[in-house]
């Protein structure tokens, strides 16, 4: 389980195989302090240590994903140099600063419109259709890994404001119309909309 609260802004160090593919990702973390086997999001997509190294100034660490995920996420698009968004497995007793994400992303969303409200970055976001009823104005969604809040809805986008540090520790603030994403939608939305579905008997 995650927080969608980013805690390193890594770097796709390196890219090999073609339906299934290695990532070496360069990151300040401690090599020491991770795990072989641990779980690290990545743009919000939950992937397992295969290795791992030291560097001057951090660590670099491989991941190995399937065609499935390189398909279903934004993670097949991915070049060596991008900037993507990392978060920690949570730890019990630490703080939950977010909410809870699973790093298992639920679609694809496309950036639509961009505009700066003072010091605020409005970014406007279209789901896949099939996601629009987990999104509810003022609920939780997590876009590349980050924990942020629903501020508009529409049939069928959402808007979201990004603070200034948001955008300045995370690649949000990079990001420019046309730009795909992943989402993964609150996890109490998911659960809500499936009790529905079933009537008392």
């Amino acid at each position: 389980m995650f927080t969608g609260i980013v805690t390193a802004k890594g770097r796709v160090r390196s890219i090999s195989g073609d339906s299934q593919r290695r990532f070496e990702i360069e990151a300040p973390y401690d090599p020491d302090g991770i795990a072989m086997g641990a779980s690290i999001a990545h743009a919000g997509a939950c992937l397992t240590v295969v290795g791992k190294g030291r560097t001057g100034e951090g660590c670099w660490f491989a991941v190995d994903v399937s065609p499935e995920t390189l398909s279903l996420t934004t993670l097949g698009s991915w070049r060596e140099g991008d900037a993507i968004n990392l978060e920690r497995a949570l730890a019990l007793g630490e703080e939950l600063g977010g909410h809870l994400v699973t790093g298992h992303v639920d679609g694809i969303g496309e950036l639509v419109g961009r505009r700066d409200d003072g010091d605020w970055i409005v970014l406007t976001v279209k789901p896949p259709a099939t996601l629009n009823q987990f999104i509810a104005r003022k609920g939780s969604i997590t876009v590349d890994g980050v924990s942020l809040t629903v501020n508009g809805v529409t049939d069928e986008t959402f808007d979201l404001m990004i603070i200034p540090h948001t955008a300045d520790v995370t690649t949000l603030g990079a990001l420019q119309i046309g730009a795909h994403v992943n989402l993964e939608v609150d996890l109490m939305a998911r659960y809500a909309a499936r009790l529905s579905e079933f009537s008392p008997t």
